[in-house]
């Protein structure tokens, strides 16, 4: 049976307007800092919303899973675009190189570390995980590329990769990127080191020891949280 996306869509906004708190709307937007609308509905209100979209509309195959994820993704409201990343990541079997330029698009229309974040960590993270031979080059590409949250992906996509992390994939993003002065590059660097610095500590410490000139403030403090350095 086929996913009607726009009584998928339809559904979602029916029960995000059901549970809307216009207290929380305003603050919820000003603590992102954006002018998209918010229904006012924070995280433990959108869980049993997903839930039950997940089991009322399953996509038969890869077309209706990007068909889906597209419908909630062009509606209005955050919650909306926040349940098109949790839909997406739903259907496992479907998170694969052909959903990559859809990943794509969502960080790029997303740009900001809401949307970003579970996208590359989550999303692009797990094909580069399950088909590194073939994410490895668009990954690698990416962290050259003019789209500032396209290069953050490229530094975040091996969070929680543990023992999997392809560690000349991280250290050579870092090493381009160290140079940049945006705070999300220099805060993606510090936060991936950090993680991949529990699996591999030594390798971390020899990385912000050799780098530590080049390395922002922000970068060096937050990889070596842990690190007796």
């Amino acid at each position: 049976m086929s996913v009607d996306t726009e009584a998928l869509a339809d559904f979602v906004a029916d029960r995000l307007h059901d549970v809307a708190d216009t207290n929380k709307a305003g603050p919820m937007a000003a603590y992102m800092k954006t002018d998209m609308p918010f229904y006012g509905v924070q995280k433990a209100g959108r869980v049993p919303i997903l839930r039950d979209t997940v089991t009322r509309f399953q996509p038969a195959d890869r077309g209706e899973y990007r068909s889906a994820i597209g419908a909630l993704w062009a509606r209005p409201h955050r919650e909306e675009k926040y349940l098109a990343i949790g839909y997406a990541r739903s259907f496992p079997e479907f998170v694969t190189l052909s959903s990559v330029p859809l990943y794509r698009r969502m960080i790029v229309e997303g740009a900001w570390w809401d949307l970003v974040d579970e996208t590359a960590i989550h999303l692009v993270g797990d094909v580069l995980l399950r088909q590194s031979d073939r994410m490895t080059p668009k990954v690698e590409a990416w962290i050259d590329d003019r789209d500032m949250w396209l290069r953050r992906t490229s530094i975040l996509a091996q969070i929680g990769h543990k023992d999997a992390t392809d560690a000349r994939l991280l250290f050579d993003a870092c090493e381009q990127r160290m140079g940049e002065t945006e705070f999300f590059i220099r805060k993606a660097i510090g936060w991936a080191l950090r993680d991949y610095a529990k699996t591999d500590p030594n390798a971390v410490s020899a990385f912000v020891i050799e780098h530590r000139v080049e390395l922002s403030g922000l970068s060096y403090r937050e990889a070596t949280k842990h690190l007796n350095l």
